[in-house]
């Protein structure tokens, strides 16, 4: 960004700062362009939001209220619209839609939504007791609770085995602030496959890229998924049962192949899926093909080299340490 005093380029600089929230201080790391000519700083909107999802993240994460995403997530599992979501549970006409854009809830409206997150019946409940609805809206509602109450039954196995690959579903600072979420996580890994056809080595180091990159960019992982400074670099906690997730279901292929002295095994795209890019906002898409371009032309070794140069693998690597996303602040190749 060039200074609108001198217009020379200035440097994007980040300080730790605190700032008062709901009554409550917390530090953030607040980043902005600094001009060494005239010793001022300047921010953009995008910078602004950044910064202040930062906060937000930190204020969600301590009360237990839900994240943007989780928000849209219930509303789109009914197949209802944002209004119709107020109106069913008291609140103001557009409050869903501005907590499903980044409005952080009230406490009393948080619980709430907390509350039917967990439990279909009680939302069906607040469906029959509504006296904003007519009755013809309450039964087309009602069959759609229903359907996805009977989905969650079929798949509940499954979110179990997928709840145990992750470790932890809730949202924090080690998940970049996002509830996990294996579909994301998968379509990334296909997204790698079709452009690279990556060794699981590369994959890792990608993947880490990509999630700690869109941190650093917005204030959120793409996929929620954690990660952990193993020997070879960042890597995502219990990756290979995640990779084994996804082989078997054929969203991607592993092939075994010769490097010399030893074998190893690479990803190519299976036959019967191909990236999904709907999935992903502006941003995420931006951040998976920075992370193709910056690392296209290396090898297993050489992207295991550069991320050893991160301070997110040398501060964690002598434990074993699961990454805190902050890091993406401190990252140096993206």
């Amino acid at each position: 960004m060039k200074s609108p005093i001198t217009g020379k380029e200035m440097t994007l600089q980040t300080n730790k700062n605190s700032v008062v929230f709901r009554k409550e201080e917390f530090e953030y790391f607040h980043l902005s362009y600094y001009c060494e000519d005239s010793q001022e700083s300047f921010t953009t909107t995008e910078i602004d939001e950044l910064n202040l999802n930062q906060v937000y993240n930190q204020y969600r994460d301590k009360h237990n209220i839900l994240f943007a995403d989780e928000i849209l997530s219930i509303r789109e599992k009914y197949g209802l619209s944002a209004n119709k979501m107020s109106q069913i549970l008291g609140f103001g006409a557009n409050s869903y839609r501005n907590y499903e854009k980044g409005e952080v809830p009230s406490m009393a409206n948080a619980n709430l939504i907390q509350t039917i997150s967990n439990d279909s019946i009680v939302f069906k409940n607040l469906v029959l007791r509504s006296t904003d609805l007519e009755e013809f809206e309450k039964s087309k509602i009602l069959v759609k609770i229903d359907a996805a109450i009977e989905l969650e039954s079929e798949t509940n196995d499954e979110n179990k085995f997928v709840s145990m690959l992750f470790e932890n579903m809730l949202p924090d600072v080690f998940s970049g602030y996002r509830k996990p979420n294996i579909q994301k996580l998968s379509e990334m890994v296909v997204y790698f496959s079709e452009k690279l056809l990556p060794t699981v080595t590369m994959m890792n180091k990608l993947l880490f890229y990509a999630d700690f990159g869109n941190y650093k960019k917005s204030g959120y992982s793409i996929s929620g998924t954690r990660y952990m400074a193993h020997n070879y670099g960042p890597v995502p906690v219990r990756f290979n049962g995640i990779f084994d997730y996804m082989t078997n279901k054929k969203i991607v292929d592993l092939q075994t192949e010769f490097y010399g002295d030893y074998t190893g095994e690479k990803f190519i795209p299976s036959p019967l899926k191909s990236f999904n890019s709907e999935l992903f906002n502006e941003i995420e898409l931006e951040s998976l093909e920075e992370v193709v371009v910056k690392f296209k032309n290396c090898n297993a070794s050489q992207i295991k080299d550069i991320s050893h140069k991160e301070k997110a693998w040398i501060e964690n690597e002598k434990g074993k340490n699961k990454i805190n996303y902050n890091y993406g602040f401190d990252l140096i190749h993206i």
